[in-house]
């Protein structure tokens, strides 16, 4: 039995999910967001609650009941909350800027690298030296962070690179004399 299956998804006010065709959409203040429901499990909307539990015993449809539940869960708090994660950039010259619909950071190379802002994240950056990034859909959200942090990377021996804000780097000891 699905220990995250079988509680319930609260649905917050102000968002509407709907079920139709094995798509499920939720509808909030932050946008619209939906995704296929697998054909294994059975998922139902009723009294504020989504509900979702196996068709049948086998293997699969156990496995997709937990997966389908934190799914939903997900895109119900990503159109009522939203999701957000901050990058801290650590190195002498290293800056981040939004300009327009760009991300232009500056990372020690000989040029600047712009990085286009996708439709869905909100990029703000509160400081030169942090950047946040912020939208309905989890997935999209960290997978621009990802992108963003690809550009150089932190490294062991100063620290230098793009980091999220609680991510711990391991630090090497230097040459010895």
């Amino acid at each position: 039995m699905s220990r995250v299956g079988k509680y319930p998804v609260e649905i917050p006010a102000g968002v509407d999910v709907a079920i139709a065709n094995g798509i499920l959409t939720a509808k909030g203040k932050l946008g619209t967001l939906s995704f296929p429901l697998s054909d294994d499990v059975e998922t139902t909307v009723a009294d504020g609650r989504v509900s979702v539990a196996p068709r049948n015993g086998e293997r699969r449809a156990r496995m997709m009941w937990g997966t389908t539940r934190a799914l939903v869960a997900s895109v119900v708090k990503g159109v009522s909350v939203g999701y957000s994660k901050t990058l801290e950039i650590t190195g002498t010259g290293y800056r981040a800027a939004v300009a327009g619909k760009n991300l232009e950071l500056n990372l020690g190379f000989s040029h600047p690298v712009v990085y286009p802002i996708p439709e869905g994240i909100t990029i703000t950056t509160p400081r030169p030296t942090a950047v946040t990034i912020s939208g309905a859909d989890k997935q999209q959200v960290g997978q621009v962070a990802l992108d963003i942090r690809r550009y150089r990377q932190p490294e062991p021996y100063k620290g230098k690179g793009i980091r999220y804000d609680d991510e711990q780097i391991r630090r090497k000891e230097g040459k010895k004399k």
